[in-house]
């Protein structure tokens, strides 16, 4: 098979798409290298309320994911086509989602992640706690999204930020290393970090009720 006579540098991206669709992590590793620089080309472009370029960067890898794993040869254009469109189409959604929300994170309800072990996620457990009030009461719940999403800001790291943000949206280990370009021992130890960054959050929500 040419594929497998060449090199993966010497592949185009349709080929190394194909590998990547196979699990292929230094096809996609090396996929995401080629279009970095495209991607932050894009993000450059757009503002997010509440974010700053390293959090439209990772919508745009995430869009640049999506793309390697959706596009097949029947797209009628090339890879590099499709994902452009890609990367733009979640970074506007984000965008568009943080002007509609004013702010409004995690679907207003504080993760504190727990008994995180040194293997895949599905060993942790999620519990969401919120003092935010009821929908109907808009301005309030406003004004505490801000103040969470401050929060979130002043005590945990860019990385773990965006790690956070990818572990709430489902992504693997797997997945969250190759969109962060990081080793999964740096994610479960980012993970523990959050947990007890974040932790008093929780004490707090228990006070309140």
């Amino acid at each position: 098979m040419i594929i497998q006579e060449k090199g993966l540098q010497d592949l185009s991206d349709e080929q190394l798409v194909f590998l990547a669709k196979n699990l292929d992590e230094d096809a996609i590793n090396l996929l995401f290298g080629r279009y970095k620089n495209l991607v932050n080309a894009i993000a450059r472009s757009y503002f997010l309320i509440g974010g700053d370029i390293e959090d439209i960067v990772q919508e745009g890898m995430i869009g640049l994911y999506k793309a390697i794993r959706s596009y097949t040869p029947d797209k009628k254009a090339s890879f590099k086509t499709f994902a452009n469109v890609c990367i733009r189409h979640q970074i506007q959604n984000q965008v568009k989602k943080a002007s509609s929300e004013k702010n409004k994170i995690l679907s207003t309800a504080l993760p504190i992640l727990e008994d995180l072990g040194d293997e895949e996620h599905e060993k942790g457990k999620i519990l969401l706690i919120s003092n935010l009030p009821t929908p109907d009461d808009k301005l309030i719940a406003q004004e505490n999204a801000k103040e969470l999403n401050k929060t979130i800001k002043e005590n945990l790291s860019s990385l773990e930020r965006r790690i956070l943000t990818l572990y709430l949206r489902g992504f693997s280990y797997n997945e969250i290393s190759n969109l962060g370009q990081v080793n999964k021992k740096t994610i479960d130890n980012a993970l523990t970090r959050i947990k007890n960054k974040l932790s008093f959050l929780k004490e707090e929500d228990k006070k309140i009720v």
